[in-house]
């Protein structure tokens, strides 16, 4: 849901924007199709108070390329979320259950390892053909998987900002 008190005057969460940063993994396998999940997660986030400033776009081949950049990005240190949008899809070579399942266990590694939160857009669809049915389709739903990702983005931020008030048990 987005917040209706956008404007940084109204809501006091928004100062902490201006020191966020996220990066945005996107793989270039139907770049077409994952670009739209990247353009309305900023959108949605900007439109909460986010400056457009706070997002870094890294551009990898394809999926399998998403972990070691999500490695990679969380270890300068300089990134408080990654977000990374891919397309896994059937081509008839390759089992693309085996390649979203090894992407999607690798950023979930990731994630543990580093202490920075790391949110799938990897999408597998169970059928997918180049008609431009199915592109307009997949457009469409990666739109409204970024903005999924936005209201994950938000909670997940401030669930960490939380956390650092904690004491956690050695």
């Amino acid at each position: 849901m987005k917040n209706n008190n956008s404007h940084p005057d109204n809501n006091p969460r928004d100062s902490h924007h201006s020191q966020t940063r996220i990066a945005i993994i996107q793989a270039n396998w139907h770049a077409d199709i994952v670009s739209e999940a990247s353009k309305s997660f900023m959108e949605d986030l900007m439109g909460s108070g986010f400056s457009r400033n706070c997002f870094d776009i890294h551009d990898v081949p394809g999926s399998l390329e998403i972990p070691l950049m999500a490695q990679k990005l969380a270890q300068t240190g300089r990134y408080d979320l990654i977000m990374a949008t891919g397309l896994i899809v059937d081509g008839g070579i390759y089992r693309h259950d085996f390649v979203a399942r090894t992407v999607l266990d690798a950023m979930m590694r990731v994630q543990l390892d580093t202490g920075v939160p790391v949110l799938s857009v990897v999408l597998t669809p169970h059928h997918f053909q180049e008609t431009e049915a199915h592109r307009t389709f997949f457009r469409n739903h990666f739109v409204i998987k970024g903005q999924e990702a936005a209201n994950a983005c938000r909670q997940t931020l401030d669930n960490m900002r939380s956390l650092k008030d904690l004491r956690l048990a050695s």
